[in-house]
Parts: structure tokens; sequence; C-alpha cells
């Protein structure tokens, strides 16, 4: 494959065949793919197929332990909920302009929500846990 951008297409299509070189999916293009899942599948879907895919696509490239189900499932709900709040007719382009904070890896949105320890945590890898820098519940005084 050239470094030519991908089409939609291209992009699922050899993600889900696996033909996709490891060194062209970054984290823009992960980003990109559930982006292009969301608007094919429900929420529970999305969560499904992205993560089974990138399962099997980590394992074809010879990186099986590099799934990290928190991080993925995580940032699957945070695209979900931008979908959400934006213009149902956004291009990738406009969603991208408009959500940088998703794009960045070195500077993750999940820095603000997660303790370092918590995503390092074989248990984060194997199973989602919720953020643990925010208070979900209201505090019972018990």
């Amino acid at each position: 494959m050239s470094d030519t951008p991908m089409t939609d297409e291209e992009l699922v299509s050899s993600f889900e065949d696996c033909t996709l070189p490891n060194e062209r999916f970054h984290h823009r293009d992960h980003v990109r793919l559930v982006w292009l899942y969301l608007h094919r599948y429900s929420l529970l879907e999305t969560l499904a197929r992205f993560s089974e895919g990138l399962q099997r696509f980590a394992s074809a490239h010879g990186k099986a332990g590099l799934y990290h189900e928190t991080i993925t499932w995580a940032y699957i709900f945070l695209i979900h909920e931008r979908l959400a709040l934006a213009d149902a007719r956004q291009t990738w382009a406009e969603f991208a302009s408009t959500n940088a904070d998703l794009l960045s890896w070195q500077k993750s949105l999940l820095n603000a929500l997660y303790c370092e320890e918590t995503l390092r945590s074989d248990r984060a890898r194997r199973h989602f846990v919720f953020p643990d820098k925010v208070r979900l519940l209201p505090e019972t005084g018990q």
C-alpha cells in the first residue's frame, strides 16, 4: 500500500482482512475506523465488531498482547458521545477538526479520566474498567 490516504472502504476492508500494514495504522486511524463503524452499526455492535477486529488485527501482525479493552472501549464510548453531540452530517474531516483531543495519543484524553496504574493493570487490559479519576456515583455517607 502506498502512503496516499485511504478511502473509508479501503480502511475498513484492509483492517478487517488484516492486510493494512501495522505501520500505517496509527491512533488517528483507530479513531477514524470507530467513527466509520458507529455510522454503520449500533454502539453495542461497534463494541463487539471493533474489539474483535482489533484483536484479530493485532494477532495477525504478531502483537496479540497489545490489545487493551479499557482503552478500546473508552475511546468507542467517547467517540459515540461526540457523535451524539455533533451534527450527524459531519464529515470525518469536520469531526476530526472539532474533536482534536480524541486524536492525540501522546496527551491522551484518558489521562484525565484514569489513574496511570489503572490503565497499566492487567485487569484493565483484559476487561473494561470505568474511569477512576472521576466520581461516578454521589457520596452516600456510608
